[in-house]
């Protein structure tokens, strides 16, 4: 995305988002007074007003619904979902008048609806989203675009044809935190990258998705047929259909839900299409329920050089018992630094190595005689300037985005300035799919305990 399309909006905030450095960073320091609350470029008008509908009214349903209503200029215009209870929940909020129902198809035919959020399990999303472009829909699509790989290329195919804006919903690419990250990252921050370890872990039974299952759920008030879709036929079962993820006919286990997170982010900072090397392993260790997808898993992607940047390797984890607690975070290395990315803030820690190298402490120089140790000491200081054999001292430079921020509206904002103004979207269908492709074949190898060949610019297995 060129960077005059690059823009981070703070609709609900009134203060600035907040960095501290430890030292004189001056090379590196961003100003504070350049780091501003923006608004939306395009001042909309209630004859520009965008009207939605949501697909798939689950905990992402309504937490993205509930996130798009606050952007200025949106109006709610009706919900799909297989569940009636979520039907009430929504007329709660929302309205006893609001238009509901069990089939996506009669949304996409009306012709007051603008754009749809689709926050479906996995298995429904390519089918969704391919229908509402062919609707004339812009669409915005939970992550991960899609539950195989080989389907992200009938959505890219799609959307160019369509001309239609269309996001996928790892909103941290739109976090303001990101995009300081990322400046100081393409600024040199790091030095040359080599390295990241991303973590996204969890303890308690919601974090591993034991979602609740309400006291009425029974074949009149699910449409479990639906449900299916084009996935194996079965008897009805309410645990499946609450608890989704956990099974590998609807979903896309941990790597779907949260390795395509991490995986984002990575290449939004770096600005990078993806690795061309995959393995991982993992097994179902405690959360031993009925579910066939593990609740741990490691994975090993190998990055190419591009961009100014690699290669480097990308080391990935999720264990849903870890018993210090759960947390998330991501760490990108380098040959100066190090930048600790989640939640909205970062930390860079950096300290550039001398380019001499070393002598004396744990060394082969201790078991030099006194002879070859004066010899070495003067040849090592004519061959090396003093700022050469320098360590600088290490600088931490932090930066939070301010207290309220909520990175999801930010998304929201750039997928409604999409469709207000045309401009390009940096999580479209084929960042997407360099997302969600190398995700998925992390299970992928999980199951077959192979390396997987992947060709990020291409976007297929090799």
């Amino acid at each position: 995305m060129k960077k005059s399309s690059r823009r981070r909006f703070i609709r609900q905030l009134g203060g600035t988002t907040a960095l501290f450095s430890a030292s004189g960073f001056s090379a590196l320091a961003m100003d504070e007074q350049k780091i501003n609350v923006l608004k939306p470029e395009h001042n909309h008008s209630a004859s520009d007003t965008i009207r939605i509908a949501g697909i798939g009214m689950g905990l992402m349903g309504f937490g993205d619904m509930q996130a798009a209503l606050k952007v200025p200029g949106v109006e709610i215009a009706g919900v799909c979902d297989l569940y009636d209870g979520h039907f009430d929940r929504a007329r709660e909020l929302w309205g006893n008048d609001l238009y509901c129902t069990r089939d996506y198809r009669e949304l996409l035919e009306r012709k007051d609806i603008d754009a749809v959020i689709i926050a479906t399990p996995d298995h429904w999303h390519d089918h969704i989203s391919i229908a509402a472009m062919r609707k004339g829909k812009h669409v915005y699509c939970e992550k991960p675009m899609v539950q195989h790989w080989e389907e992200g290329h009938a959505v890219i195919k799609t959307q160019r044809e369509t001309g239609k804006i269309y996001i996928v919903g790892s909103q941290g690419v739109s976090s303001i935190a990101l995009a300081e990250a990322r400046k100081l990252i393409s600024g040199g921050a790091l030095g040359e990258i080599n390295l990241v370890e991303a973590v996204n872990d969890r303890y308690n039974a919601l974090g591993a998705w034991q979602y609740s299952i309400p006291r009425d759920a029974s074949p009149k008030t699910i449409d479990w047929d639906r449900f299916l879709g084009d996935a194996p036929k079965r008897p009805y079962d309410p645990v499946r259909f609450f608890r989704w993820r956990n099974y590998r006919d609807y979903g896309t286990g941990v790597a779907g839900d949260l390795f395509v997170h991490l995986i984002s982010a990575v290449h939004h900072a770096v600005d990078v299409n993806g690795p061309d090397r995959i393995f991982a392993s993992g097994a179902l260790r405690y959360w031993k329920d009925g579910r066939d997808v593990p609740d741990v898993l490691t994975a090993i992607l190998d990055y190419p050089a591009a961009g100014g940047q690699g290669p480097f390797q990308m080391q990935l984890r999720v264990n849903f018992a870890d018993g210090s607690g759960g947390g998330n975070r991501t760490r990108i290395y380098g040959s100066e630094g190090m930048l600790e990315w989640g939640g909205d803030r970062f930390t860079l820690k950096r300290q550039r190595l001398s380019k001499a190298p070393g002598y004396g402490g744990w060394d082969t120089y201790n078991v030099f005689s006194a002879e070859q140790k004066k010899a070495y000491e003067d040849w090592y200081k004519s061959q090396w300037t003093e700022a050469d054999r320098k360590r600088d001292e290490p600088v931490e430079t932090r930066y939070a985005a301010p207290a309220g921020y909520d990175a999801r509206v930010d998304h929201f904002m750039n997928f409604f300035e999409g469709i207000r103004s045309g401009k390009p979207i940096v999580e479209d269908a084929s960042f997407g799919l360099r997302a969600a492709g190398p995700a998925v074949l992390c299970n992928l190898s999980q199951e077959q305990g192979r390396i997987i060949r992947w060709d990020p610019q291409a976007m297929r297995v090799t």
